[in-house]
Formats: C-alpha cells, sequence, structure tokens
C-alpha cells in the first residue's frame, strides 16, 4: 500500500497496517519459495525459515520511520511516459541520466531497486555473514514480490482516479485472505539462474501492466449487481468512519477475476527463487551448511521433506505447515 485515502469524513480503508500484498501473501511467497531452491540453499533456508518468513513484511514496516522507503515499492508507469514499462531504461544509471534521482524518487522505481538488493545479497553470500544474508534476502524477496501487484505500477495505484478508492487493498489483501485456502500453492518451478536479472524482473513488471485493465474492469462490472450498502461496510473508530469492501463483494470479485492473483502468487515464489539462487551463484556457490551439526541436519531434513511432499500436493493449509496461516490463527 501506498498511502491511505481521505474523502470528507470518511477514510477509506487501502490496505491493513501499510501492507502490500498483505502480510499473509508476502509471508505465502518467502516460504514457497525456499522449497523452489536446490539443496543446498534449501537447507540454509529451512534453517531460518521462521526469519524469513516473520520479516518478510519488514520493508513495509519500515516506511512509517523511513521517508524513503515507499518508492522502493512502485513505480507509477503513466509517469514516465507512454508505453513507459517497454521503454524504460533497464538500469538503474541509466534511468538516472535520463529522468533524474528526484523524479524516479516522486514516481517509484521499483524495478532498479530488486536490481540493487540482488546485488547486496550477492555481496552478503560472499561475505558468509548469516545475519547480512537473511536480512538481504528477505528484503529482495518482498520487493520482488510487490513488483507481481498490478497497483504497484500504476498512479491509479488505489483506484482513487477512476472512482474506485479502496482497490488496492481489495486485489491484494482483501481476496487473497478470503481465497487462499481455495488457491493451488504447487509449483513445479526450479530456481534458475537468470543471466540478465534487469530483464526478468522488468518482464514481471510488464505482466502486470498488463493485468491492469481488467482489474479496474471487473472491479466496476461487479458494482453493477451490488447496492452501495451491499458493497461497502461502515465502522467507526475513534469517531470517524471506516468504509472498507464487504466479503461479499470481495469474494464476487475474485469470481470474475478468476485465478490471475493465484498466478501473480506462484510467479512471485517462482521469481524470488531465481532471484535467491543467482545470487548465490554469482558469490560463487558458497557452503551455507557449515558447521551445522549432524542431529540438527537430521531434523531440517526430516521437517523439509514433510513440507516438500505437502507442497507437491497443495497440502500445506490442509496440514497446518502454512506458517503465514498459523501466524494469522495466533493473531486471531
Amino acid at each position: 500500500m501506498k498511502r491511505l485515502i481521505v474523502t470528507g469524513s470518511v477514510l477509506i480503508v487501502a490496505g491493513i497496517v501499510c501492507s502490500s500484498w498483505g502480510f499473509l501473501v508476502h509471508r505465502t511467497i518467502h516460504q514457497l519459495a525456499i522449497y523452489e531452491l536446490p539443496p543446498a540453499m534449501r537447507y540454509f533456508f529451512h534453517r531460518n525459515m521462521n526469519e524469513v518468513v516473520k520479516n518478510s513484511v519488514r520493508p513495509d514496516q519500515r516506511r512509517n520511520k523511513d521517508k524513503t522507503e515507499a518508492p522502493k515499492h512502485y513505480i507509477d508507469l503513466e509517469l514516465y511516459g507512454d508505453s513507459a514499462a517497454w521503454k524504460m531504461p533497464l538500469r538503474w544509471a541509466e534511468a538516472v541520466k535520463k529522468y533524474g534521482k528526484d523524479s524516479l524518487a516522486q514516481c517509484g522505481y521499483l524495478p532498479y531497486y530488486v536490481v540493487t538488493m540482488k546485488e547486496r545479497l550477492t555481496a552478503a553470500f560472499r561475505s558468509g555473514n548469516k545475519d547480512s544474508i537473511l536480512f538481504y534476502a528477505t528484503d529482495l524477496g518482498h520487493y520482488i514480490s510487490d513488483a507481481h501487484v498490478p497497483l504497484h505500477v500504476t498512479e491509479n495505484y488505489d483506484g482513487q482516479l477512476s472512482g474506485q478508492k479502496g482497490l488496492h487493498s481489495l486485489w491484494e489483501t482483501m481476496v487473497p485472505e478470503i481465497e487462499l485456502k481455495e488457491y493451488d500453492l504447487r509449483s513445479r518451478h526450479k530456481a534458475r539462474y537468470l543471466k540478465h536479472p534487469e530483464r526478468d524482473i522488468w518482464r514481471a513488471i510488464r505482466q502486470s501492466n498488463k493485468l491492469l485493465k481488467d482489474v479496474f474492469a471487473q472491479e466496476k462490472a461487479v458494482t453493477k449487481s451490488f447496492s452501495d450498502t451491499e458493497k461497502y461496510r461502515v465502522q467507526m473508530r475513534n469517531g470517524r468512519e471506516y468504509k472498507n469492501y464487504t466479503s461479499s463483494f470481495a469474494k464476487a470479485y475474485s469470481e470474475r477475476l478468476g485465478n490471475t492473483i493465484n498466478q501473480q502468487l506462484i510467479s512471485s515464489a517462482n521469481l524470488v527463487a531465481d532471484f535467491w539462487y543467482t545470487s548465490w551463484v554469482d558469490a560463487g556457490c558458497p557452503n551455507l551448511n557449515k558447521g551445522v551439526q549432524s542431529p540438527e541436519k537430521k531434523k531440517v531434513k526430516r521437517d523439509l521433506q514433510e513440507e516438500m511432499e505437502a507442497f507437491k500436493k497443495n497440502q500445506l493449509i490442509e496440514k497446518k505447515l502454512l506458517m503465514a496461516k498459523q501466524d494469522k490463527e495466533t493473531d486471531e
């Protein structure tokens, strides 16, 4: 989420605690990405999965204190000119030369920051510093996931320019929180080496951009079947009205979208795994399991085998192995 939209006395809730993709989905993406890594990396990340999954939302939390954080999460393509998704430079230095740092900070520079974070993760792998590896891998995964949210690539990020305020939270948070149990969380994807990472993150940006038309159109189509009271629910908090979509509207919207959000979630996990793997290879494939004792190795392998089987059969939620859902149940 970029901002909260205020209209008169009614606050349109555009996200949940400033979360993009929702805490539930960011955490799900990071866990799935771990299963797609080669064994040499998978054991390390699985041993530290609790930290990786829990901190997957850290960049969103950082926005409250860091004023420079927000533009790292989005890119308003329209502000860069016609067909910007296909015409913008692939590399940061060229973008700075063409637009200037101030314009990039104003309009967002998500794909460029992904590449920057990839380079930092590579350096962390080279250093062998566990904390640095986990920090940069986790944050990198967050930004890659944001690139798969269509409303992170447009100036009309919350439908505020088309009379659809609150659309951001509806697409990336409300719908998946309602529908996640119905999603197919399997993937046959195995982390692959990216020869040109900048091209791959821009490919994700372009796919998100292609989905935008449907994101807006389907909300308007569903609206025709709902009265205003059926579409929105209003709650009072501290003397102010908070307005959000109803669950019934969210379900109807999800049905119109089909499996788009599910597909973007899986695509996110696939690309996160690819970037982690590429960073590791570029660092010379360092040994991440040095010093791990045999009893710990056996436990990790045993737990991981159970989870991998559930992952392949789409049974992570059924078997209560999806950490994001466990956290959600604890929160509730």
